[in-house]
């Protein structure tokens, strides 16, 4: 064989080679293929991570998440399909379907539900107005709630023309979304899009998107935990990226928000329903077990008591700890929770239920309104939270200490101011009913000493405490 054929040979085998391989080198579907020539070059970044994804070696792209019917709300036709912009819930579970339903029986699901509530009232009339007006929102929305309240909760995320989506309402990743398929829930809440990555999850920062803050520190709570110091010094060790994640097997330096809450350990498996292991819901002016909850929103939950749910949580805890260790913990833990029932929440409910008849009938038109929801709904809740996750700091300083201060400095002024200003008026019979139940409540013992009339006994051991004090200094 001449030079000249070897050549051609060579170049023929190369085509046909390259010609082979090309008929054989996508793993995804013809639909999938033709949204990944142009999205490579226009969304450089989203393409970069979906390539990194387990999805992407799995041979999942772009359509078999994004396929809508013809039909179906929100689905518009593109290049000659019909998809649609929201994956939702119901499109996860065609091969995620037992971590869908889970979550669909969690809280998580239903996060957007707050709509309505108080904190909405809030974040709409409050705080915001109803100047941002849209297609999909011709009355108006509050740009407070639609960039605060409802990038957490998720909003009911509505549907233009041609599957476009109200801007009001999208871009939306909140826990709770309402999905134009009428599913609830947002699985890339937590599994950001389009990497979905199941280290991302695991990491702390994560949940920190919602739960951080003045009302809910649990990001900060698990930061100056002795958990969470463990986890930062030893990340590298986290083996954050595995398959199966184990604690006691496949890691061992450190608890996640995911390993107490979700993740699977030795006779417990994993689970997308974040509240099978919570025995008090702390969201409340009173704590309430969360079978109590989760019965108000018809969830499985309901059937399931907090006596199990704990014994859920103690089996996380004995994969590092002993069991006494942690039952001592939940002893110190529900011993906080009673003080801040019985020291601050119930006197403060029945002190606001007589103030009422004395109040301006409009909700945050006083200013107790605004003393009495910082009390229980950012002080109680942080003193409640700490505890529950050992931030000794928060749980003190920026709970217990700020429930005390506000309570007698702020609360019980603004009580006896109005007592003082009806006493001799029209609502003079409501006003000693209200005068009546704050001495009734100072002369507890919780409070006794705030009007000089500490028990002598107890005077005595305090002396004695300080004398022992300083006699260590």
């Amino acid at each position: 064989m001449n030079y000249k054929k070897l050549t051609l040979f060579i170049w023929v085998f190369v085509f046909l080679l390259l010609s082979a391989w090309s008929s054989q080198a996508s793993d995804f579907s013809a639909a999938s293929d033709k949204c990944i020539t142009c999205h490579k070059k226009t969304n450089r970044a989203l393409f970069k991570e979906w390539s990194r994804s387990k999805h992407h070696d799995g041979g999942i792209g772009c359509y078999e998440c994004h396929q809508a019917k013809a039909k179906a709300k929100g689905a518009f036709l593109h290049q000659g399909k019909h998809i649609k912009i929201i994956v939702s819930p119901k499109d996860c579970a065609e091969c995620h379907e037992q971590e869908v339903k889970e979550f669909s029986d969690s809280h998580h699901a239903r996060g957007s539900r707050i709509i309505g509530s108080l904190d909405n009232w809030l974040a709409e009339v409050v705080e915001g107005n109803r100047a941002y007006k849209t297609i999909g929102s011709p009355h108006g929305e509050s740009a407070a709630a639609v960039n605060g309240c409802w990038q957490c909760h998720g909003s009911q995320v509505k549907v233009l023309e041609k599957g476009k989506l109200d801007p009001a309402t999208w871009p939306n990743s909140g826990i709770g979304r309402l999905n134009p398929d009428g599913s609830e829930g947002s699985c890339s809440a937590c599994h950001g899009r389009h990497l979905f990555s199941a280290a991302v999850a695991r990491n702390p920062e994560n949940c920190g998107k919602c739960h951080m803050g003045p009302d809910h520190p649990q990001l900060e709570i698990y930061n100056e935990s002795k958990h969470g110091i463990a986890f930062r010094a030893n990340i590298d060790r986290m083996n954050l990226n595995s398959s199966k994640w184990v604690v006691g097997e496949d890691y061992s330096a450190a608890p996640t928000c995911a390993t107490c809450h979700m993740s699977a350990v030795k006779g417990l498996p994993l689970t997308h329903d974040i509240g099978l292991r919570i025995s008090w819901n702390n969201r409340p002016v009173i704590s309430v077990r969360p079978e109590v909850a989760d019965a108000k929103m018809n969830l499985p939950g309901k059937d399931i008591p907090w006596q199990t749910r704990r014994k859920n949580m103690q089996k996380v805890c004995s994969s590092c700890h002993s069991r006494s260790f942690a039952v001592n913990f939940y002893s110190q833990y529900d011993a906080l929770i009673d003080l801040y029932h019985e020291k601050y929440a119930k006197p403060g409910l029945a002190l606001m239920k007589l103030a009422a008849p004395l109040l301006f009938p409009v909700k945050f038109a006083n200013k107790i309104d605004f003393v009495w929801f910082e009390l229980w709904h950012h002080e109680g809740r942080r003193a409640r939270h700490g505890a529950s996750m050992m931030g000794p700091d928060i749980t003190h300083w920026h709970g217990t200490y700020e429930l005390a201060r506000n309570f007698y400095s702020e609360f019980i002024p603004e009580i006896k101011h109005l007592i003082a200003d009806h006493r001799g008026g029209a609502k003079a019979k409501e006003a000693g009913n209200l005068e009546k139940k704050l001495q009734e409540i100072l002369n507890n013992t919780d409070h006794r000493w705030f009007l000089g009339k500490m028990d002598a006994a107890e005077k005595e051991r305090r002396k004695k405490r300080l004398k022992e004090f300083k006699a260590k200094q």
